[in-house]
């Protein structure tokens, strides 16, 4: 009989001779499952968070036929990046996860500055999609809190609970990394039995059900008083604006990339991580989508709901009072789930960019005893918490911050991609391989990112003011700015890319030095983690 402590022994040897490969040393506890690597993406992704913080954005721009419709269109698209991902991460699986495919993948001249500036818009990303998860529990939980009494939260108030809820994800990245796997598996439990649960309960006692054509063929323009933007511009405007729902939702899935030095047989299972949590996340938020539109007892009403959330008033209408408060404390669980990995994500992330040098030598650090990248995690918690700062004073802060995740996000998913496509003989596929429908998935895939980039920087409010102003190219703007800017007038001479760092330290570089790795790369010590970085080739 085989020995499985022997196999498990040996595809412990084999991930870490793959990482070692790729230039660094195991640092990270290397014991998660195909299953964890799948949950933290699929809590990420949380179809339950962004249909119900989005639901009102998803009504008001198109109304039930373009959530409908466009979540089909949106889950079809979003598979050709996923399978783009997919098959980078099997090829090159490090926590790093973007920013290294790019460095990898393109040519020596351009490696360091594609690394540059996919870091940068992969950190937006992620720290926007923290922010737009928990700072959506927090609007749940503060609205919730309204059902039975008479609290009427202001938006100080949304955002002091915010910063305990941020406060509770970074203390249990710090302090309870193992606690981490049991916290994932209940959270997969969740978002698939209980999210399944709670669409069959709203669908079963729901006193009458809408007709397939309001749910698929019905168009609402809420997007603007006394008109909205059909009437200035076009429904197809407000119908591309109001995919937002859907592609928001359908984000954060390169947490499997992230948490791939943390996974077992990385080259297989983290792809497959990207691709289950995507195919997975479609399936359950469209039956959780088509639920609650054929339950909505009273259009109107719901769109203009008392409640201060459409679909607490759908549960309001179905259930009582006292069973909406029952279902909405499933969803804030949910949520919270989805933020706290969020935030898991971003940590790791952080800390694979400032270990090549992206950002301050000081975020490199992982406690010997925590096995955590503690300083990493507090830094994602506190610019997730500076990015909801302009909710103080803006009624579109919440769809704003969605945007920018999902354009950060995408952008950083897309530019490896782009360049694999491009400078496709530099790309030495790993097990996952697509073959010859490798370049067209590419090509559909860069396209539709591009459109995406597009559309979520239109106005989505009509007027535009002062209060309904999306700052979304704002942010990305500051951000593209800043990765551009920072690059030609100093990045260029010092950062070049992932740092292999095994072999700075058979150099005598010591890596825990602020500088040394930069300072020895300078001097021609080392190399980065790009070409002849001793890749095999395991394609066929």
């Amino acid at each position: 009989m085989a020995d499985p402590d022997g196999l498990k022994s040996t595809r412990q040897e084999q991930d870490e001779d793959r990482l070692a490969q790729l230039g660094y040393k195991q640092e990270l506890k290397r014991n998660w499952s195909l299953l964890h690597n799948f949950g933290v993406s699929f809590s990420i992704i949380s179809v339950i968070t962004g249909i119900t913080t989005l639901f009102e954005y998803g009504l008001n721009t198109g109304g039930p036929g373009v959530m409908s419709v466009g979540w089909i269109c949106v889950s079809f698209f979003t598979m050709f990046v996923a399978l783009g991902m997919a098959e980078i991460v099997s090829a090159i699986p490090t926590s790093g996860g973007p920013y290294f495919w790019a460095a990898i993948l393109a040519p020596d001249k351009y490696s360091a500055f594609f690394a540059w500036v996919t870091g940068w818009f992969n950190l937006l990303g992620q720290v926007a999609v923290t922010t737009g998860i928990t700072f959506g529990c927090a609007q749940l939980i503060a609205t919730t809190a309204t059902v039975q009494g008479s609290f009427s939260p202001t938006a100080g108030n949304t955002l002091g609970i915010y910063a305990a809820l941020l406060f509770s994800h970074a203390m249990l990245n710090t302090f309870g990394v193992k606690v981490l796997r049991y916290l994932n598996n209940t959270s997969v439990a969740l978002h698939s039995l209980g999210v399944t649960s709670f669409a069959i309960a709203v669908l079963a006692k729901a006193p009458k059900h809408q007709s397939a054509k309001f749910v698929f063929a019905s168009f609402y323009d809420g997007t603007g008083d006394p008109i909205g933007w059909s009437m200035r511009a076009s429904p197809a405007y407000v119908a591309v604006c109001g995919i937002l729902m859907s592609q928001y939702t359908i984000t954060g899935f390169d947490a499997s990339a992230h948490l791939s030095e943390e996974t077992q047989n990385a080259e297989w299972n983290a792809p497959l991580g990207v691709l289950t949590s995507v195919g997975c996340s479609s399936v359950f938020g469209f039956f959780l989508l088509i639920s609650l539109l054929f339950s909505i007892q009273d259009f109107p009403n719901t769109v203009d709901s008392a409640a201060g959330q459409p679909v607490i008033q759908i549960l309001i209408d179905i259930f009582g009072k006292s069973g909406a408060l029952a279902l909405m404390t499933l969803v804030i669980l949910c949520v919270w789930h989805a933020g706290l990995f969020s935030m898991t994500s971003n940590s790791r992330m952080m800390f694979g960019f400032s270990r090549d040098g992206g950002l301050p030598h000081f975020f490199t650090n992982v406690d010997a005893r925590f096995q955590s990248p503690i300083r990493t995690v507090w830094l994602a918690a506190t610019l997730s918490f500076l990015l909801a700062i302009p909710s103080l004073g803006s009624t579109v802060a919440f769809s704003a911050a969605t945007s920018i995740a999902t354009i950060g996000l995408y952008i950083s998913y897309t530019l490896p991609i782009l360049i694999g496509m491009i400078w496709h003989r530099n790309f030495r596929k790993g097990p996952f391989n697509l073959r010859f429908a490798s370049r067209p998935i590419a090509l559909v895939a860069s396209c539709y990112v591009a459109f995406l980039t597009i559309v979520f920087c239109l106005p989505q409010a009509n007027p535009v003011d002062s209060q309904t102003l999306n700052y979304t190219p704002v942010a990305v703007g500051i951000v593209a700015v800043w990765a551009l800017g920072s690059w030609v007038l100093w990045a260029r001479r010092w950062f070049t890319g992932p740092i292999r760092q095994i072999e700075a330290e058979r150099a005598g570089v010591d890596v825990s030095e602020p500088g040394a790795l930069e300072r020895a790369e300078r001097e021609g010590v080392v190399g980065v983690g790009g070409k002849g970085r001793g890749d095999t080739d395991t394609s066929s």
